[in-house]
């Protein structure tokens, strides 16, 4: 099979991912040959490969390449899922936030650093954040100061700021905002309050305004030169600052739906075992539980040691779902934010950079339990388009109808129009 370069991996001169018969490998260019040997040699690689921060890879064959100007050919551990932070909860943005946060120290400890801290850098892996870029480390010039501080703001301060302090909501503003939310857009948004905060205050209001200072005016190329305790003094600062950041995930529509259902206690557990009946008899490798709520049947999955993508609309329930894995050591359950009415496209450059939901399928089986009727009414989605879509989404199928007498369907038409007359078991 020819080989075909990743649609997204185009923006870094030292090197790219490519496909070759479905396998992924990335090409190391000779531009980087100095650095990669210094992450090797260091012991950095090890280092963070040991402590499940960087993703392995092996070296393989150099005849791989598919350009001439390769220095390695190296093969990454496969991530079962790419997720994008849009559709991470809080706690997955900060804890990626983190992540990134502690990679930079350890690096500077081994003489190098980060040069591009983009939160796309980070994938999960076994319910944990980790680093999946390779080239994204610099040897570490004593006095210079962190090129990738400006995207750490963009890509997790600035946004978890917002989620935060303003809306959870906000972090629909990564999606608009491919390389990071602007400094000054997070300053006008962000509560007066903030600027009483020393670190909000810093990295993110008089940061904005550095920048609108600086926009027009020609920078000298002499760099001002900043120790290296004072380079970890910004680390430290803007580690203080993330972890200072919380979210509590309540108040919203669907975040306690178990608590507020009309199932009994024994209509729930049989309901639990036709879905750990019909996945025996699937045996599919990976499931999207999609409106899993808190997850409670995305667990059933997991329990198989099925990967399972947990998807649900409603942030308060994606979080609960994460903070929950994190708790029970659940590495198969991956939750994510998704509107199933405006699934994730494709954005970036030619629309390809970041894949669109049905990009990334299709799946092998797929859970819509208490669903149809969200769809159907909720979104005014016909039937037949509903079964088209999952048609395209999955090799197999577990669906519940939900016929309209039930609480939760009257629940969705006490405040508008009964106009769904096709809405019945024999058209569904």
């Amino acid at each position: 099979m020819v080989a075909q370069k990743l649609a997204g991996s185009f923006r870094d001169p030292c090197g790219f991912l490519f496909l070759r018969n479905d396998i992924l490998y990335r090409q190391v260019n000779n531009l980087y040959k100095d650095n990669y040997d210094y992450l090797i040699k260091s012991g950095l690689y090890k280092a963070l490969v040991d402590t499940n921060l960087l993703i392995p890879h092996d070296e393989v064959d150099i005849d791989y390449a598919i350009s001439n100007k390769v220095y390695k050919i190296i093969k990454p551990e496969k991530i079962p899922f790419i997720s994008y932070p849009y559709e991470w909860s809080f706690s997955q943005l900060k804890d990626a936030a983190l992540t990134t946060l502690q990679i930079q120290k350890i690096a500077l400890s081994f003489g190098m650093s980060l040069k591009d801290s983009s939160a796309y850098n980070i994938q999960f892996l076994k319910g944990k954040p980790v680093f999946i870029d390779t080239l994204s480390f610099e040897k570490y010039k004593e006095g210079e100061p962190w090129v990738a501080y400006k995207q750490f703001c963009q890509h997790f301060l600035a946004p978890l700021a917002l989620m935060s302090l303003k809306d959870i909501r906000l972090n629909q503003l990564i999606k608009n905002f491919i390389d990071g939310i602007p400094l000054d857009l997070a300053s006008k948004l962000l509560p007066t309050k903030t600027r009483f905060s020393f670190s909000i205050l810093t990295h993110i209001h008089l940061h904005a305004k550095t920048q609108k200072h600086y926009s027009n005016k020609q920078i000298s190329k002499t760099k001002q030169k900043i120790s290296k305790n004072s380079f970890l003094g910004i680390i430290d600062s803007l580690e203080s600052a993330i972890k200072k950041l919380s979210w509590q995930p309540f108040g919203t529509e669907w975040a306690n739906y178990y608590e507020d259902t009309n199932y009994t206690i024994n209509a729930l557990n049989n309901k639990k075992k036709l879905v750990s009946d019909f996945l025996d008899e699937i045996s599919p490798k990976n499931i999207w539980d999609l409106g899993a709520n808190d997850g409670l049947f995305s667990k059933i999955a997991s329990e198989k040691e099925i990967q399972t993508i947990s998807f649900d609309i409603d942030p308060a329930a994606v979080e609960k779902n994460y903070l929950n894995c994190i708790k029970n050591n659940d590495i198969y359950i991956l939750p994510l934010l998704l509107d199933l009415s405006n699934p994730t496209p494709g954005i970036g450059w030619e629309n390809k950079e970041r894949m669109s939901l049905q990009e990334r399928g299709p799946v092998d089986a797929v859970l819509a339990l208490a669903l149809i009727h969200h769809l159907a009414i909720s979104n005014n989605l016909p039937l037949n388009k509903i079964a088209k879509f999952f048609n395209n989404t999955c090799n197999s199928l577990i669906i519940e109808f939900v016929p309209k007498h039930d609480s939760q369907v009257q629940r969705l038409l006490s405040t508008r129009e009964d106009i769904f007359p096709n809405y019945t078991k024999k058209e569904f």
